[in-house]
């Protein structure tokens, strides 16, 4: 028995010495032997594996995950996630501006998805501080929306099926860009807000939608993103296009379309060209994004032909039609 006792000893002083490492290694991401990823803010995000249980923390990001065919590991979405119809059944997080940070450690994720732009860096450290692993994205232009949605695909473990969808969303805008090369490039203003009229800057995904359509946003050197204009400032500019960004159909928006229509110094409504378009697919940085540049491009340019732009939307694994 005694020859035993210095066996336990050493034993116990092996745990001894080796406690920090393993502390160290639960509570430093930097111990984790896991893949680690960068994402759009230069942050380091370590993964032991595959996420299972992910939480979305903004609208575009849950398209870009059912359009990856990952909504069954969705377990939290923002409000106005509504986009599949499926998304709209998870539970919610709060808005993308105002996480409800308890909730989601409610929902035990083992990863969460966010936005610079949308979330606040606040939420996303308590949600570090809390164990969780956060990888946020930052869509700029259009073509951003194809990278993002591949590094999500590698960060979920499915990197080839992002990469043949991330690709053929890059053939559409590539087509896009091919049939309106050359054609006169049309004034465009659009509007996203009705009362007050609010437009875009140059730094906005909207804008970049004018121009890789083939046309001009007639508010890109406002020197704010999202300027506050007034009727004269339109008429001064006289756009050729007016695009209001509708969330409805009819209704308000409907009206703000007849109230331009009054002003036909305006070019756009002396040729009867004021349009609503569905802002689900002009405002979120989503595949449907890709859709939103295809209308556009169309009613910019009549003379293409609706049958040169429709293209088949995609199909996520577990065939939900997703029609971006």
């Amino acid at each position: 028995m005694r020859t035993k006792r210095p066996m336990k000893r050493r034993a116990y002083l092996i745990m001894y010495c080796l406690l920090p490492v393993l502390i160290l290694g639960l509570t430093n991401p930097e111990g984790v032997r896991g893949e680690t990823f960068v994402d759009a803010l230069g942050r380091r995000v370590v993964l032991n594996r595959a996420p299972r249980r992910i939480v979305s923390l903004a609208p575009s990001v849950t398209e870009l995950l059912y359009y990856l065919g990952l909504g069954n590991r969705v377990v939290g979405v923002t409000t106005f996630s509504d986009y599949p119809p499926d998304a709209a059944r998870k539970p919610k997080v709060g808005s993308y501006v105002h996480l409800n940070v308890e909730r989601i450690l409610e929902l035990e994720p083992d990863l969460a998805v966010g936005t610079k732009d949308g979330n606040e860096p606040s939420s996303v450290a308590l949600l570090e501080q809390a164990g969780i692993p956060v990888y946020i994205v930052n869509p700029r232009h259009v073509e951003d929306v194809a990278d993002t949605l591949f590094s999500i695909a590698r960060l979920c473990g499915v990197a080839q099926k992002g990469k043949r969808l991330a690709r053929s969303l890059g053939d559409r805008i590539e087509k896009v860009r091919a049939q309106v090369r050359g054609l006169p490039k049309p004034l465009v203003f659009v509007q996203i807000n009705l009362e007050p009229i609010i437009s875009v800057s140059r730094n906005t995904i909207h804008s970049d939608v004018i121009r890789l359509a083939g046309g001009i946003n007639v508010m890109a050197d406002a020197r704010i993103t999202y300027p506050t204009v007034s009727v004269e400032q339109v008429l001064a500019r006289r756009p050729d296009v007016i695009i209001i960004s509708s969330m409805e159909r009819g209704g308000r928006f409907e009206k703000a379309r007849r109230e331009w229509m009054r002003w036909k110094s305006i070019p756009a409504v002396r040729n009867n060209r004021v349009y609503l378009v569905d802002s689900d697919i002009l405002d979120r940085a989503s595949p449907r994004i890709i859709k939103g540049l295809e209308t556009v491009a169309q009613l910019l340019h009549p003379e293409l032909g609706k049958k040169e732009l429709e293209l088949n939307g995609g199909k996520t694994s577990e065939g939900t039609p997703y029609s971006p």
